[in-house]
């Protein structure tokens, strides 16, 4: 039975009893006078082993020592003290947090403190709630910086321990980590699951027998595949169930778990939107307490949090993968096999939260056994960029095929951007920006050993001669593709056999953190480096040039290029004379023998026939025959016309109108090209 003071009364007495906060009253030399039932309750004593004693004679402990204190102080000051201890009384199996007030009792007459009353009240609710809050404020900024599946994960697991567990473990289904949807039906019986992160209060995880990469199988009544199943936590220990179920299931668990002392353990599903992507599951081995019901609300709120994280971070993985996928299929499968250029090439997708861009790359064989080289950039990072991208590498495909130069190929091209453009502005998005890119376009002729190269907006191509010297070409300016108003020039430089052109997007050598000139000079550096191949040449300007982070995709284009011999290639100059077409044949035939290519003279002989005297008949000037003897034979025409050749099909009284016809049926392709002097007409037959 409490002692309290009976001079107020029943009801003061009641008041001192009934209160729920836990009370004692104590005189000058801090002696128990009274003491209630929930002070004793949290003491660990009768009141009659308190009553008449200090109570730091009774209990020990740094906590005891300090409510003496403040009595003294509150005796001395006639003022009220309180404070917050956090402490585990006797007889509890955790740490509660009090809120303790301590008050002077005076004497009225007198006006001086002749006791001090102390008052506690058991506020571990409270504080834990606000602990939470806090705990969840501070997960904001620590869970879900970045949209990567596993950092994601990690992030939980560092941010829990040691705050909420000693050790903590992320197992996810295999469809989040490749961006596919989980299966949104209940995951009945034994689940596989993936170690994505984890993290503990030792270091190295020793805990653990699973590590991060591999693969564990979940039986249908463990704690983690109940947990998934029901879409609720499972807070299980030491002697439950459940506990030793899941300790028995794996000796190699068991001994660790046996090992760290691990007590108590919570399995929270990971679930956001519906969906159920994984289990995080908490253990507690060096704090003594169990986990409670708070601690499991804590868990599930901090795992809600990452869980939306971790979907919009699949979602994420998927559509960048889709995005990449689709940018590398709209990219050259294969480079295509001519004999003007060695080529080797690189792409490689920005890195962090820069989604895929548009940066591109193609190589186009040429007639008369040339080659253009092309190389692009389109502004922004998205499927937009990506599929516009897809456009211009099909138009300058189509464009290339007409044969008309860089200057004309890239102001046609500006046309086509500024076209899209405005087809985005009829759509009606007033945030849908203006479509621009930049590109490099060039073609190479082996047989005279000349490049024509033209740009709009972007980095100069660089170029590596025999010997070694690295420069960067003196490519005309000029705006990006899509601006408009400013004309497109030409640079026409002769190339030696055996130099490498290397085209790049501006990813590699500018960056946020990586001026223009200086990555321009660290390419110019890794140029100067021998290496015998072009593959080594690519592995290495990436490998010296490229930041740590990438924030722009970077595409690389290297050409080393090559020269057809004098006994590849026959010239002859002709009159425009009907009677110089046998001439022509007969000096054409004498070519292909010594070439060894007899099996060839029947339809070059038809092919030279009909071109040479379509150039006579519809043309003036001097005539030019050139035969090519490359992976194909090609044979070529000039005049000074400047007309284009149509093939018709030719009515059945006309005498003429069929060699056009002819020379497509006899060749595997056949086209013409505007020269600077008129045109060329060109056939290719197989060898």
């Amino acid at each position: 039975m409490s002692s309290y003071p009976q001079a107020d009364g029943t009801v003061m007495g009641l008041a001192f009893t009934e209160s729920p906060f836990a009370q004692a009253i104590h005189d000058r030399d801090l002696l128990c006078l009274a003491i209630n039932d929930r002070m004793c309750e949290i003491l660990g004593f009768t009141a009659d082993q308190l009553v008449g004693r200090r109570i730091a004679e009774v209990m020990e402990g740094t906590q005891y020592d300090a409510m003496e204190q403040f009595m003294r102080q509150a005796l001395r000051s006639g003022e009220a003290t309180r404070w917050r201890p956090y402490w585990r009384a006797p007889g509890e199996a955790r740490e509660h947090a009090w809120l303790a007030v301590v008050s002077p009792l005076k004497d009225a007459p007198a006006d001086r403190a002749a006791a001090v009353w102390v008052g506690v009240l058991d506020v571990t609710e409270q504080h834990w709630a606000r602990q939470r809050l806090s705990l969840l404020n501070e997960a904001s900024t620590h869970i879900g910086t970045t949209l990567n599946v596993a950092r994601t994960a990690q992030e939980l697991t560092d941010f829990t321990v040691p705050r909420l567990a000693d050790l903590a473990v992320i197992d996810l289904l295999d469809a989040m980590l490749s961006g596919s949807e989980p299966d949104t039906g209940p995951l009945t019986g034994a689940v596989l699951l993936r170690r994505v992160a984890q993290q503990s209060i030792f270091e190295g995880v020793p805990e653990t027998i699973v590590k991060p990469g591999q693969t564990e199988t979940h039986p249908q009544s463990s704690p983690p595949a109940h947990a998934m199943a029901t879409g609720e936590a499972v807070l299980t220990g030491e002697g439950e169930p459940g506990f030793d179920c899941w300790t028995g299931y794996n000796p190699a668990r068991a001994k660790a778990i046996s090992k760290f002392g691990l007590h108590s353990m919570m399995c929270v599903p990971v679930r956001a939107r519906g969906v159920t992507m994984g289990v995080a599951v908490f253990y507690r081995g060096r704090r003594q307490e169990p986990f409670t019901h708070d601690d499991v609300l804590l868990a599930e709120e901090l795992t809600a949090r990452a869980a939306v994280s971790l979907d919009s971070a699949r979602r994420y993985t998927r559509e960048r993968g889709t995005a990449i996928a689709l940018q590398r299929f709209l990219l050259p499968q294969r480079l295509p096999r001519q004999s003007a250029a060695e080529v080797a090439s690189r792409y490689l997708p920005a890195t962090g939260h820069a989604d895929v861009g548009g940066d591109w790359f193609d190589v186009i064989p040429l007639s008369g056994a040339r080659v253009a080289l092309v190389i692009g950039d389109v502004a922004g990072h998205d499927i937009r960029a990506t599929a516009t991208m897809g456009r211009l590498r099909a138009t300058v495909g189509t464009l290339a095929d007409v044969d008309i130069p860089p200057d004309e190929l890239l102001t046609r091209l500006d046309d086509l951007v500024r076209r899209m453009s405005a087809e985005t502005d009829e759509v009606g998005s007033d945030a849908t920006p203006d479509v621009y890119a930049t590109c490099v376009y060039a073609v190479y002729d082996p047989v005279s050993r000349r490049c024509s190269l033209a740009r709009a907006g972007h980095p100069v191509p660089a170029l590596v001669t025999p010997d070694g010297t690295v420069s960067f070409l003196d490519v005309p300016a000029a705006p990006p593709l899509g601006v408009g108003g400013v004309p497109f020039e030409s640079l026409d430089i002769e190339v030696p056999a055996g130099s490498v052109l290397a085209l790049y997007t501006d990813g590699l050598v500018q960056s946020r953190d990586t001026d223009l000139e200086a990555g321009l000079g660290r390419l110019h550096q890794a140029l100067s480096r021998e290496e015998a191949t072009l593959e080594g040449i690519c592995d290495k300007v990436l490998a010296d040039v490229l930041p740590d982070h990438l924030g722009d995709d970077v595409t690389l284009l290297l050409a080393r290029t090559c020269a057809l011999t004098s006994d590849q290639v026959a010239t002859w100059d002709l009159p425009a004379d009907p009677a110089v077409v046998t001439r022509a044949r007969e000096q054409a035939l004498a070519r292909l023998a010594d070439w060894g290519l007899d099996e060839a003279a029947y339809t070059t002989e038809l092919i030279i026939s009909e071109l040479v005297t379509n150039a006579i008949r519809h043309s003036r000037g001097p005539i030019q025959l050139r035969l090519i003897r490359d992976r194909t034979l090609i044979c070529e025409v000039s005049d000074a016309s400047t007309t284009a050749p149509h093939p018709r099909l030719a009515d059945e009284l006309d005498e003429d109108g069929r060699g056009l016809l002819l020379v497509a049926q006899l060749t595997e392709r056949w086209g013409s090209r505007q020269t600077s002097t008129g045109k060329t007409i060109w056939a290719e037959q197989a060898l």
